[in-house]
């Protein structure tokens, strides 16, 4: 049985980014190069005006004399002349710099009277000037491949009219629930019945990893349902499962994917909530059986799916960080296994605090309503004292919250 950090490893080891493809420049948002991305022409690219004020030659205003204004350029026009010696041309933000003008004068920095600007304070030369060329030159690598595309690269991208974008696929993972007690979303459950809604969750958690979640419903507890579904699931690039992955009775999800020639690589970990998680492959494609308490599914996927899943998108940054925090009340465990404790973080006096969220049943969902965190507590450890750090990492959505 793997440890929580050699369970982690293994999985990685397995995952490689998937193919690529051209989409639209919007659609690359978050998603990673797959390509570098070439400038093909300076940026800017034409010199052009950083403020609006008065072009002029330097050398012409140091005097505080007059400065005739002999033309005007508003953004996206050219100057029908040039700066010549004694005289100024006024100008917009983002107008072309004009031929024989060398610096701007910012309007609040001159006084315009009588078709003549006076400049009111000493002029260096290249002032407010943005050259052709002095962010990017042409022929240059500006984005790698394996570059997250965020609102800023969009911008560059679209500085260089690139209307699409080559970017690494996005994995469609399958969602099969299991087990006899489920109801569909929308049905009232009756006595021993319960709604499946760990596969609302898990698809939630894949949209928000960036993956594409594909539901293919409940397989029933018996072997043809199992074999059906689990079947379609191994066809997506991802198959997840919830319950079923235990020692019951009709715990079936091991025995099909084996039968339908999954490799199983390991089966339990020591962990919890999750000890009961399997991973497998076949043919290239990830499976991961995932425990059926709603917590124990939304953490075993938070800790292994999600780092998977982002390696298979291209990302380089998978795994959270963890960073210290200083527990405020006792927290207790049995050495042996890592465990995952939903944690309330507040960041107080220049530290982070970290309080309990509450008990950590993991058929209790209101705990990981409350907290904004995990503490990811040493498997050799058994108690852990009020008022010493402990290693945590942020939970996704935890708004207001900024890890050192």
């Amino acid at each position: 049985m793997p440890t929580f950090a050699e369970a982690r490893r293994i999985i990685l080891e397995y995952v490689t980014p998937l193919s690529a493809q051209r989409v639209s420049l919007l659609g690359s948002l978050s998603r990673v190069l797959a390509e570098d991305v070439i400038a093909p022409r300076d940026l800017p690219s034409f010199s052009n005006s950083a403020m609006d004020g008065y072009a002029v030659r330097a050398a012409d205003c140091q005097n505080s004399r007059a400065l005739p204004i002999i033309d005007y350029v508003p953004a996206g026009r050219l100057a029908t002349k040039s700066v010549m010696p004694g005289t100024a041309i006024k100008i917009m933000t983002g107008a072309p710099l004009p031929d024989g003008g060398d610096s701007i004068v910012p309007i609040e920095h001159a006084t315009e009277s009588g078709g003549a600007v006076r400049v009111m304070q000493p002029v260096e030369l290249h002032q407010y000037v943005r050259f052709a060329g002095e962010d990017v030159r042409k022929g240059e690598t500006v984005l790698a491949a394996g570059t997250l595309v965020r609102p800023y690269e969009i911008n560059l991208l679209a500085s260089f009219g690139k209307a699409y974008v080559t970017v690494v696929r996005r994995p469609r993972v399958a969602i099969v629930a299991t087990g006899d007690e489920l109801v569909a979303l929308g049905e009232t459950p009756s006595i021993g019945k319960i709604v499946n809604s760990n596969s609302y969750s898990l698809a939630a958690a894949i949209t928000s990893a960036g993956a594409i979640p594909v539901l293919l419903g409940i397989a029933r507890d018996d072997l043809d349902s199992h074999r059906e579904k689990l079947a379609k699931g191994l066809k997506a690039d991802v198959l997840i499962t919830s319950a079923g992955v235990s020692m019951g009775d009709r715990d079936l999800v091991r025995e099909v994917l084996e039968k339908l020639g999954v490799e199983i690589v390991f089966w339990r970990v020591k962990v919890k909530p999750g000890k009961a998680l399997a991973f497998g492959r076949k043919n290239g494609r990830l499976v991961f059986a995932l425990p059926g308490n709603p917590v124990s599914a939304m953490l075993t996927f938070e800790e292994f799916v999600a780092p998977a899943l982002l390696k298979m998108m291209g990302r380089g940054q998978t795994v959270k960080p963890l960073f210290p925090a200083v527990l405020q009340s006792e927290l207790k465990k049995k050495a042996g296994q890592t465990h995952l404790v939903r944690v309330r973080l507040e960041y107080l006096g220049g530290k982070y605090l970290a309080w309990s969220a509450g008990k950590q049943d993991t058929g209790l969902l209101k705990t990981m309503l409350q907290a904004n965190a995990l503490a990811v507590l040493p498997e050799d450890r058994e108690t852990f004292a009020a008022g010493e750090e402990i290693q945590v990492h942020l939970l996704d959505g935890s708004v207001g919250m900024t890890a050192l």
